[in-house]
């Protein structure tokens, strides 16, 4: 023994050991280890603790402290009452009684009888290995708790979303505020009428309306919310997105949003959303799943502000290219006179990247037109043939989804069969190993791939068994198509909460000519039912007889006839810009030459919808 180095003395108690369990509380450690060194005749005896650390953590103060007392060579001994205070993670305790056999420092677990200067117990890396197992063991109990009171829909954590209060009589349960419940409902209006987060935390700022935190302690209700602001009706768009964002407005609660990677790991992190458990209708609800939807979509489309008037066009994010799959870009055009240009919509991948795509311009106006037609026409039906057109969407459906589902389900029972050969795997590696079978390296490393895969495994069976949950509702995707259509009396003009409401996306067709004028196909898919075939109608007598002809022509056409007729149009186009630059060489050749050159101007024409 040497006199002249410290005698550490550790102690450790975690939350869940319970402070109730007299034998393990840090004065009964203190008090055990220290009658042990006066008995044996231990001194220079200092204490190092770890109140409130889990044994599977190894960035605990006092073992931190201990580690440079290492460093320094000024440890002879650590006492320890036994060695899961050491820690709960095998592999790291073994790696730390290495170091202490190669910097000479004696480990002497007490209650256990293990003295590494007597030689290592037989019987250590089986203590080691039962450690981790109670280490995994809590962490899947403390789990299966939170999982028995969200599987009720109770709300797990105290966090209340702005526009909801306690229930007095029940804490756990939110209602309605009243006061607040309706500024949540303009802030998800404001961005279907495209308005912008910024403009929309202005208004409410100009208004007086007080901030989430400011109406809590107005109210008396007791939400932590943090820090004050100076002025109290000062709205930060970063609030905004944080309502934006929140599930909870459907009536859903949502659970499992953040959680740890293991048991090893106090570090909480976003969890997948097919992992999060939600449970709908458990409180009343300020928006519908169909506002909340569309305005997700609306937040994830990056829209640039316009050079006049300072605000994003509707249609940004909405048009897409049909050949190249891109999102068209929005430009001013010129008109020839500087205060009327016109807006117009190219290709992104013709305009940003060397013209790898061709141009599919088409003009705002157009699109307008096209959409505010297209939404009127459907919604019409919709109110005279209710019951046929959910047999329409159903039909339709079922043809898409039937082979697909199919396959899902294959794939969810591979999965789960997978899942249980893995525990099973799992139980046996911990056997093998205990029974010196398999050497720790490897046991370490399956291990790893194991829970890697189960992890894996997880997420995919949820992913699946939503797919399968969703298929047969189309009925229900008909219902809400047609409540949308209801809460319209008509439709007179375009506007961004129409277009946001109603249409998902709209895919534009590069322009033809067809017997010297042009044409173009523009294909518009709706919210709920996508894109849909009308029945044949008769034709409006309004519309000019050449616009009725061609009309008539598409709207005969089968999907497979249209497809032909698309490509045809780009190998027409294709000969057309082949035709273009060779007449730019001729041009080029001229100006060499000193010749002159006619270049024309590209002719206007028309553009169809289908829907």
């Amino acid at each position: 023994m040497n006199d002249n180095k410290l005698t550490i003395l550790y102690e450790r108690l975690s939350h869940e050991d319970g402070r109730e369990n007299e034998s393990l509380s840090i004065e009964h450690q203190k008090e055990y280890l220290e009658e042990y060194a006066a008995r044996n005749g231990f001194t220079n005896v200092v204490h190092r603790t770890d109140d409130g650390w889990s044994g599977t953590r190894w960035d605990r103060p006092g073992f931190l402290r201990i580690m440079e007392d290492i460093e320094r060579g000024n440890v002879g001994q650590i006492l320890i009452k036994d060695m899961s205070r050491l820690g709960r993670d095998h592999l790291r305790v073994g790696l730390f009684l290495e170091q202490l056999r190669e910097r000479g420092v004696r480990l002497i677990a007490v209650a256990e009888g293990i003295d590494t200067a007597k030689g290592e117990d037989d019987f250590m890396p089986f203590r080691n290995i039962f450690a981790e197992w109670h280490a995994r063991d809590t962490s899947r109990k403390i789990r299966a708790i939170f999982g028995a009171r969200t599987a009720a829909g109770k709300h797990v954590t105290g966090a209340l979303p702005y526009g909801y209060l306690h229930d007095p009589d029940d804490r756990q349960k939110w209602i309605l505020d009243e006061e607040a419940a309706p500024v949540v409902k303009r802030i998800f209006q404001g961005v279907i009428e495209g308005k912008t987060i910024a403009r929309i935390a202005e208004e409410l700022t100009a208004e007086r309306i007080l901030t989430p935190a400011a109406h809590w302690r107005a109210i008396g209700e007791r939400v932590s919310m943090g820090a004050a602001g100076a002025d109290p009706y000062k709205w930060a768009t970063a609030t905004l997105i944080q309502i934006l964002k929140k599930e909870e407005y459907m009536g859903w609660t949502v659970l499992n949003k953040t959680a740890t990677e293991s048991y090893k790991s106090k570090k909480r992190e976003a969890t997948p959303k097919e992992n999060r458990l939600i449970f709908k209708d458990t409180h009343p609800a300020i928006v519908d799943e169909e506002t909340w939807n569309v305005v997700q979509r609306l937040r994830e489309t990056k829209r640039v502000r316009e050079r006049i008037g300072g605000e994003p066009n509707p249609l940004t994010g909405v048009l897409y290219c049909a050949d190249c799959g891109q999102k068209m870009y929005h430009k001013q055009g010129s008109t020839g006179r500087p205060d009327q240009p016109h807006h117009e919509y190219v290709c992104s991948s013709y305009r940003h990247y060397s013209r790898s795509c061709t141009c599919h311009y088409i003009r705002v106006s157009v699109v307008e037109s096209l959409v505010l037609e297209a939404i009127r026409r459907v919604s019409g039906y919709v109110r005279e043939n209710e019951a046929e057109f959910i047999e329409r969407v159903r039909e339709k459906s079922e043809l898409q989804q039937e082979a697909a589902v199919k396959e899902s389900r294959k794939k969810l029972s591979k999965a789960k069969r997978r899942r249980e050969e893995i525990s099973g795997l799992i139980k046996k590696l911990y056997e093998a190993y205990a029974t010196g079978k398999i050497p720790e390296n490897h046991f370490s490393e399956l291990l790893t791939g194991y829970d890697t895969e189960q992890k894996t495994l997880d997420g995919e069976i949820e992913r699946l068994q939503a797919e399968i949950d969703r298929y047969n509702t189309d009925s229900v995707r008909a219902d809400k198509f047609i409540e949308l259509v209801k809460r319209h009396t008509e439709f007179t003009e375009f506007s961004a909460s129409l277009l946001n409401e109603f249409v998902e996306k709209i895919i534009v067709h590069e322009a033809t000519k067809v017997n010297g004028a042009r044409e173009q196909e523009v294909e518009i898919y709706l919210n709920f039912i996508g894109k849909f075939d009308l029945p044949e109608q008769e034709e409006q007598p309004e519309e000019p007889p050449v616009r009725k002809s061609r009309k008539k022509r598409r709207h005969e056409m089968t999907e497979e006839q249209r497809a032909a007729l698309r490509e045809r149009d780009k190998v027409r186009y294709a000969r057309k810009v082949a035709a273009k630059k060779a007449a730019e060489e001729a041009q080029r050749a001229a100006i060499l030459k000193g010749t002159a050159y006619e270049i024309r101007p590209q002719e206007a024409g028309v553009a169809n919808a289908t829907i």
